[in-house]
């Protein structure tokens, strides 16, 4: 609601129709969030605008709505992953004692997520991880050979190279069953979506996760794969396809999406700069989690991204790392946002 004026019914005519004392309503009235101009509707604390008329200004509490159906104990086990922002929330987790679960912990692709999945950019790369993890996904193009140092690479995670295919394979066979484990045994899984760009194999559909690492840095070929802008629709499928297979599978897991805060670092687009990219990205995916949580009762939305990017700055308070990582946020947004995390779902804190 913004704070236009306008004609309101007068609050003597609201108290003849519900017959309600004058005295009660207005004692009501009084102990609700409310407006010089809307006098008669009255909200709860976290339904209003932080510090909009007489309202309370932002505490450093962030508005956390009553009832959220959801409660983490330090012994429920949760998985997580996807883009930057997945790594915090996984460091976090384990510093303050809850049960996260850990496969494949030697392999340096566990370092952001439950298993070596890497950084998950999309929800593409994600639907992916969980049709090859249960199901027998198989891209036309499987691996990537470097066309000088001859390396093996993985071109659906984040630049993770063999010496050859027989490894790639055999390290592979592991991995899935790792990734299996993790999704097996998880009781609440976290997805943290990061942006909508993505490179897409013309001819079977298959996403890859960047153009990068020795293959494409030593002139492998790649017209095999176009670069796109994903949309609404789209993504909003990836996020039912991934709660089909893991109602399947492990019904009994529930799933909190969230939006990575970290920005784009770059664009590929040619029509927009860097910073309406990377709105555009967020805006699309809130929107689809959006949907996506209404019709699940299982599937819930953390605002990590809102906590970051509206409600720190509303505190006055700085948001992004100093640095060349400057499209990072600081560790103290990440304190601040995984507070709210706990404050949300943990009430035993």
């Amino acid at each position: 609601m913004d704070g236009e004026a306008h004609r309101t019914p007068g609050l003597c005519g609201l108290e003849k129709m519900a017959g309600v004392r004058p005295l009660n309503l207005h004692c009501w009235i009084s102990m609700m969030a409310r407006s010089d101009v809307h006098p008669i509707h009255s909200f709860e604390p976290w339904q209003v605008w932080p510090g909009s008329y007489d309202n309370p200004q932002p505490d450093g509490s962030y508005p956390v709505p009553a009832g959220q159906g959801l409660n983490i104990s330090r012994s429920t086990a949760i998985a997580s992953m996807g883009s930057c922002f997945a790594r915090e929330i996984k460091t976090v987790l384990i510093r303050e004692g809850y049960s996260y679960i850990t496969e494949e912990s030697d392999h340096p692709a566990s370092k952001h997520a439950s298993a070596a999945w890497e950084r998950l950019y999309n929800t593409f790369s994600m639907r992916q991880i969980f049709e090859y993890t249960f199901e027998e996904w198989k891209p036309a193009v499987r691996w990537w050979q470097a066309p000088v140092s001859g390396r093996i690479q993985d071109p659906y995670r984040r630049i993770i190279l063999y010496d050859s295919v027989e490894q790639a394979e055999a390290d592979f066979k592991i991995h899935r069953e790792c990734s299996r484990q993790a999704l097996l045994k998880a009781e609440v899984l976290i997805l943290t979506l990061g942006l909508t760009e993505i490179w897409e194999d013309r001819v079977d559909g298959s996403v890859i996760c960047l153009p990068s690492g020795p293959y494409v840095n030593e002139g492998g070929d790649m017209g095999r794969y176009a670069f796109r802008v994903s949309r609404y629709g789209e993504n909003l499928q990836n996020l039912e396809r991934i709660h089909q297979i893991m109602l399947e599978n492990n019904p009994r897991c529930r799933i909190i999406v969230t939006i990575s805060p970290v920005h784009l670092w770059a664009t590929f687009r040619e029509d927009l700069d860097v910073i309406s990219a990377s709105c555009n990205s967020k805006a699309t995916l809130r929107a689809a989690v959006d949907e996506f949580a209404s019709i699940h009762e299982n599937v819930f939305y953390f605002p990590a991204f809102e906590m970051a990017t509206i409600y720190r700055p509303l505190m006055g308070a700085p948001l992004f790392s100093e640095g060349r990582e400057n499209f990072h946020v600081n560790e103290e947004t990440v304190d601040f946002i995984m507070k709210g995390f706990f404050d949300y779902y943990c009430g035993e804190r």
